[in-house]
């Protein structure tokens, strides 16, 4: 195997944070943070990880511990309207796209899809089943779901996604 060419960056598949396992648990909303807080000290761009669930499951609470554990320091707010925000860490930039508001994945080229998920940056995508089959290999999948015989606590999967 050969190294890369003289000012070319070398290329990898994302790290995948151990935390990452295939599995599901029950959580709280304070376990909930602080598994993202650790997913987030431990994520390496460049990585997508999506977050799939129903309307109030969590998703945007596990983003901003995920933000918050990879270094983010200013506020983590939901980009429902803007579709896509952006945060500064000493690792790298990160990109929190909620994909909510759209209607079919041809609309993805007007947010820079490409250019977001391709560049070297920590992608977050909540409504990802929105995006069809533009999403990535080599992606982290998160899901939350509602407990209906508990309210206080989310049924949590995380797996890798080839």
């Amino acid at each position: 195997m050969t190294g890369p060419q003289a000012g070319e960056p070398a290329k990898h598949p994302p790290l995948v944070p151990s935390l990452a396992d295939h599995g599901a648990l029950a959580m709280t909303e304070d376990e909930l943070r602080d598994w993202g807080r650790r997913f987030g000290r431990s994520a390496r761009a460049p990585l997508v990880v999506t977050l799939s669930g129903d309307l109030g499951a969590g998703k945007t609470t596990l983003v901003q511990a995920i933000c918050e554990g990879y270094g983010v320091t200013t506020d983590v707010t939901s980009p429902t309207f803007a579709l896509v925000n952006e945060y500064q860490a000493p690792r790298s930039a990160v990109h929190h796209i909620d994909l909510y508001r759209l209607d079919r994945p041809d609309q993805l080229a007007a947010l820079g899809w490409d250019e977001l998920i391709g560049g070297r940056a920590l992608v977050l995508v909540e409504w990802p089943e929105r995006a069809g089959d533009q999403l990535p290999p080599g992606r982290v999948t998160l899901s939350l779901q509602h407990l209906p015989d508990d309210p206080h606590r989310r049924l949590f999967y995380a797996g890798w996604h080839q």
